[in-house]
């Protein structure tokens, strides 16, 4: 049996949460997911410039973990862009710092 998730901190949830191309119907667009604890690694590392071990520690989470979300989301964000598709902003496991 897995170990279970160990939820994220979040300082905020993203102002919009969906986004897609210019001149493409809705309908004919195909998803990307980004989750919330996807779009705050990106949003720390490369919004805020924060190195990995200040972001990972800000997320409550391990570095490695850290890395790995950065990753995911990076690779959703360039197929978004890249193949033309929406991307929308999601689910996850994670609480709002306070």
């Amino acid at each position: 049996m897995p170990r279970p998730r160990r939820r994220c901190l979040i300082r905020r949830m993203p102002r919009a949460n969906y986004f897609k191309p210019v001149g493409v119907r809705m309908r004919d667009l195909q998803e990307v997911v980004l989750s919330v604890e996807e779009f705050e690694a990106v949003r720390l590392k490369d919004f805020e410039g924060l190195d990995q071990v200040e972001a990972a520690e800000k997320m409550g989470i391990s570095q490695s973990t850290f890395h790995r979300l950065l990753l995911l989301a990076r690779r959703k964000m360039a197929d978004s862009i890249i193949s033309g598709k929406a991307l929308k902003i999601e689910g996850g496991s994670f609480d709002i710092y306070k």
